[in-house]
């Protein structure tokens, strides 16, 4: 994985070849060339290591994901902001099964630096509020639910965020605590 600057440096390097092949009238070499300058400028966008993890998260390979992503050093110098974000967006969605505060910071950066897609954001924003209530945060938990479902333009977290508002119902209820009704057992 090469660093985000050094990927525009290879693009303009690549176009600079293409140029000279153009002037020695060399049509197909150039046109070659300015494709593959192209795939840099692509991977510079959308980072090669985040779409192998997406590929592995969709075939639920969660251990394959986050080896994919620990090849990845240090984010904020070899990613864009919003790969960046993505980059924390898909450590959450791992870390969430089992440590849900490190799961909470990832999901904060995330929706901090921001995602191209608003059902991504969505999904970060149900997850913070799954975490917030379990946390017993319930203003905040119903905020984000509210945020999430603004963000749903497409209604696909419409079940996900049914169940959590009646989970928060449950939430606020005191509970009943049935049992022996004084000293002496059973009275009829």
């Amino acid at each position: 994985m090469f660093n985000k600057n050094i990927k525009l440096v290879l693009a303009a390097m690549v176009i600079g070849a293409a140029v000279w092949q153009f002037t020695e009238t060399n049509i197909g070499n150039g046109i070659m060339l300015i494709l593959l300058s192209l795939m840099f400028v692509f991977l510079y966008f959308k980072n090669e290591i985040i779409l192998l993890a997406f590929l592995r998260l969709r075939k639920q390979d969660f251990p394959g994901a986050k080896k994919w992503l620990d090849r990845i050093k240090d984010p904020s110098a070899a990613l864009v902001p919003k790969q960046e974000g993505y980059y924390n967006y898909l450590n959450g969605l791992m870390i969430s099964q089992t440590n849900m505060v490190e799961a909470e910071k990832y999901f904060k950066k995330a929706e901090k630096l921001g995602l191209n897609m608003t059902a991504d954001m969505a999904m970060t924003k149900l997850n913070l509020a799954g975490i917030a209530m379990t946390k017993n945060r319930k203003r905040e938990a119903e905020l984000l639910m509210a945020e999430a479902k603004k963000l749903d333009k497409h209604n696909m977290l419409d079940d996900q965020i049914k169940m959590m508002k009646q989970q928060m119902k449950k939430m606020g209820q005191p509970r009943q605590q049935f049992g022996k009704a004084g000293r002496g057992g059973r009275r009829f």
